[in-house]
């Protein structure tokens, strides 16, 4: 069987990050006012520290407000009866790395509760992805596409936008509006018979 990583944020789920922000700033910003991957950029100027105090602490879950994307679950579990799944999700955040070990406990969590038909087994969480091998990535983030893949799909995403098609072509990425669309190239006989 083929081998494939799918992550996890933004990718299999969504949500989350950016309710916390609101909650803990009482603020109401949206992910229109975002241009950056990560929420934090909209913390007010030398509050970072603290928020990041909070985020890690414990006594907030970001999953807790995750809900899959649209499709995800469906079109992870046929495309699992004809491929060997991988979630492959980084945890590590540089700026608070021994606080953020707490993240790999509540992916964990989520992904076998949302996900019941992967294995415990295939659950990798990372620092970082570069060095899983397989024959499929699926991921939001760009960068987490490196490294020898036959398939790289990127899933549409506010962040990844800016990458043009030549980017995209440049590292044999493509990229995807949906999990229907994920569902129709994988299951296609070519693809996976190849």
């Amino acid at each position: 069987m083929k081998k494939i990583m799918i992550d996890l944020d933004d990718t299999i789920c969504q949500g989350g990050y950016l309710e916390i922000l609101n909650d803990y700033f009482n603020t109401n910003y949206t992910y229109d006012d975002l241009d950056d991957y990560y929420v934090e950029s909209l913390v007010p100027d030398g509050k970072l520290d603290e928020y990041l105090d909070y985020f890690y602490s414990g006594k907030v879950n970001v999953y807790d407000y995750s809900k899959p994307l649209p499709d995800a679950i469906e079109v992870i579990e046929k495309l699992s009866k004809v491929y060997d799944i991988y979630i492959c999700s980084a945890y590590v955040d540089r700026r608070r790395v021994r606080g953020s070990g707490v993240m790999a406990l509540f992916k964990h969590d989520w992904i076998i509760r949302n996900l019941p038909f992967i294995d415990p087994k295939k659950i990798i969480l990372t620092g970082s992805k570069e060095l899983v091998s397989c024959d499929i990535k699926i991921d939001d983030k760009f960068s987490n596409l490196k490294g020898c893949s036959d398939i790289k799909l990127l899933l549409d995403a506010y962040h990844n936008r800016d990458y043009d098609d030549d980017k995209l072509k440049s590292r044999n990425v493509r990229r995807v509006k949906s999990w229907r669309e994920i569902e129709d190239i994988l299951l296609d006989e070519n693809v996976i018979g190849e």
